[in-house]
């Protein structure tokens, strides 16, 4: 088993559980690929959630990503939606605001020409858990920025106060890749981007 992220193999990786190791070159805690779950069952557990997104509560969740996206980048720009999922609540509250969105997500907005394109931004919000090959995903996204571009990500971060093994996170079977300052900067170092700044759930990368 190599690790998804920096692809090194088992040597350089301490097994935590039967499912989960930590790789000692990047810092990546992930799944191991054999408690992946099938196609059909990831789909179905994504439309499990409930992701209206004239939900309150939900665009009260997203409001970090919009705010950054709205702070950095006039109304006249264009982005795009890495992992939209069943209910682009970011696009849908951008687009409200006047900016041009296009919508990527393998299950639910498989429309390749939208990576034929260039963004001023792209927000990927709970998405970067789900990687199956966080590198290449990474590498896609920083080459469809324009210079000067900012990558807006959510995800939970590994938790500095209790231990992995009592982390909720991982027991969602979709989650495959976990992120943490190490891990984060490794990806900004190797994939090419100048910048990450963390705020709790918030990771922004600048191109």
């Amino acid at each position: 088993m190599e690790c998804p992220l920096c692809n090194r193999s088992t040597s350089n990786q301490r097994q935590l559980s039967p499912q989960f190791y930590n790789c000692d070159t990047c810092g990546t805690i992930f799944r191991h690929s054999n408690h992946y779950l099938t196609s059909e069952k990831e789909k179905e557990r994504y439309l499990s959630h409930n992701n209206n997104v004239d939900d309150i509560d939900y665009q009260s969740f997203v409001t970090p990503i919009v705010d950054e996206v709205c702070q950095s980048f006039d109304s006249n720009s264009k982005g795009l939606d890495f992992g939209a999922g069943s209910g682009p609540v970011i696009s849908k509250l951008l687009t409200d605001k006047g900016y041009r969105m296009s919508l990527w997500d393998p299950f639910f907005h498989f429309d390749e020409s939208v990576l034929n394109d260039r963004y001023d931004f792209i927000v990927c919000c709970e998405t970067m858990e789900h990687f199956h090959n966080p590198f290449k995903e990474f590498e896609l996204m920083r080459n469809l920025l324009k210079s000067g571009g900012k990558l807006c990500c959510m995800s939970e971060l590994l938790p500095k106060d209790i231990s992995f093994d009592n982390w909720y996170y991982k027991n969602d079977p979709t989650h495959i890749v976990f992120y943490s300052e190490e891990n984060l900067k490794w990806i900004k170092e190797n994939v090419g981007l100048s910048e990450v700044r963390i705020d709790g759930r918030l990771i922004v990368f600048e191109l």
